[in-house]
């Protein structure tokens, strides 16, 4: 994890001109997925506080930024201001264009 990253807020954000302006302030659900695994249901009912779960991704790996389920950026866990915030590293090409 890391500290001090740039922060931006809404304000600060130029709109390209094919986003219209009544669309800039409309919020949306985000997730942030540090990785993913399988369990058994057997291991999912026996599920305890304390109890751990292996992910497949290896310790390091960027978390992914996902907006309506669609991954549009990876970054790393930062902290700003004691909360927990995203550093992105890579944003996602929209399907079609490559980046």
């Amino acid at each position: 994890m890391s500290s001090s990253p740039t922060s931006l807020s809404s304000s600060d954000v130029l709109l390209p001109a094919a986003v219209p302006a009544a669309l800039a302030d409309v919020t949306c659900h985000v997730d942030f997925v540090i990785g993913s695994g399988r369990i058994s249901v057997r291991e999912c009912i026996a599920l305890q506080p304390n109890s751990v779960v292996r992910l497949a991704q290896v310790a390091g790996t960027d978390v992914e930024m996902r907006v309506q389920g669609v991954t549009l950026a990876q970054g790393e866990v930062a902290i700003v201001d004691d909360v927990t915030a995203l550093r992105v590293s890579h944003i996602t090409p929209a399907p079609g264009i490559e980046g």
